[in-house]
Order: C-alpha cells, then sequence, then structure tokens
C-alpha cells in the first residue's frame, strides 16, 4: 500500500522532467559503443600477448635465499 502511495507522488514529478534532457541520446549511444569496441580490441590484444609469454620460473643456481626471505622483520 505504500509503494503504490509513493508511486502515485512520483508520478507528477516525472512527467515535468524534459524527455529530451533525460536521455543521453544518439550521441551518447555513440560512445557507449566506441568505448565497448575498444575495450574487445583491448581485450583480444592482451589475449594475443599472453598467449606470447613463455614463463618456467627456475630456482636460484646458487642456492642463496632471497633478501626478502633471509631475515624476518619483526
Amino acid at each position: 500500500m505504500m509503494s503504490s502511495l509513493a508511486a502515485t507522488q512520483l508520478v507528477p514529478l516525472a512527467e515535468e522532467l524534459d524527455k529530451n534532457k533525460v536521455t543521453p541520446g544518439v550521441l551518447g549511444f555513440i560512445v557507449f559503443a566506441v568505448i565497448g569496441v575498444a575495450v574487445w580490441f583491448l581485450m583480444k590484444s592482451m589475449n594475443r600477448h599472453m598467449k606470447r609469454v613463455d614463463f618456467v620460473e627456475e630456482p636460484d643456481a646458487s642456492g642463496a635465499v632471497p633478501a626478502d626471505k633471509a631475515s624476518p622483520t619483526a
């Protein structure tokens, strides 16, 4: 019952707004589409570059302990 009362109070406020000023229009759609296409191309490029990476971590041959593991801090 409260929701219908709130909705009836908000309807006149929505009718006062100019519908041409509320929507982003064609320019907003074009900008959003361009950003979407750019992100798609960036993701495609990133996947291509990640497939080229060939990383195999090899243990240190000298047997030395890395500096960050040598002395624990309190």
